[in-house]
């Protein structure tokens, strides 16, 4: 396909960063509700799981089977090392699907447990996961080195990096942090309810004995 690497960037990007008010909003829906209108149980968690691999299976299952069926081009060479650290990025990926949906839960129902806003600790999932993952990546990345000729995958050393590696995670991490913090404060600023307006104090009136 003709689409520059940039473009694979934005659309990574795209994809991962509307993530989790997407997978949040769509278990809300799939939830049962109680008389009072909230959602109730883990089953709603549970569909949205369901509807994730789902979409997995068509676009990581059957497309790929069909392209490799029909392009010469896509053949592949399934070698055992690589079948197993597929599959573990694969459950390393479900895992995180999983994580993020009940993190959610988590949060909201810790919240009202709290006797505070339900957005109170929720405004710090995508935050943090964003801020985490790259930081992990970084990290395995200095120490992780397998050998893709030789499919030799204990191959481990640390590259000491200069500053500037520790700089930007630093920056880029707070940065995200902020900027995720900011946004998620804002949507959970909205639509609460708002308070009534004080009735006003009744006035005497002539009628009333003892009024001047």
């Amino acid at each position: 396909m003709n689409i520059p690497w940039w473009g694979y960037v934005i659309g990574a990007g795209l994809a991962w960063g509307t993530y989790v008010p997407l997978i949040f909003f769509g278990g809300q829906m799939l939830s049962p509700l109680s008389a009072q209108g909230t959602p109730v149980g883990v089953g709603g968690r549970l569909a949205s799981i369901l509807c994730v691999g789902v979409a997995y299976f068509g676009l990581a299952v059957v497309i790929p089977v069909v392209l490799m069926a029909v392009r010469d081009d896509a053949k592949a060479d399934w070698r055992g090392v690589g079948l197993t650290f597929s599959a573990l990025a694969g459950v390393a990926g479900a895992v995180g699907a999983i994580c993020v949906i009940f993190a959610s839960k988590a949060a909201v129902d810790a919240a009202k447990a709290d006797g505070v806003n339900p957005a109170t600790y929720r405004v710090y999932i995508a935050p943090l996961i964003f801020c985490l993952a790259p930081l992990i990546n970084t990290l395995l990345s200095l120490v992780w080195h397998p050998d893709p000729k030789s499919g030799d995958w204990s191959v481990f050393h640390f590259d000491l990096p200069g500053w500037k590696l520790w700089a930007g995670i630093v920056m880029v991490s707070l940065g995200t942090f902020l900027v995720l913090m900011s946004k998620e404060e804002a949507e959970a600023g909205k639509g609460g309810p708002k308070a009534a307006p004080p009735a006003p104090a009744p006035t005497p009136s002539a009628e009333t004995p003892g009024a001047s």
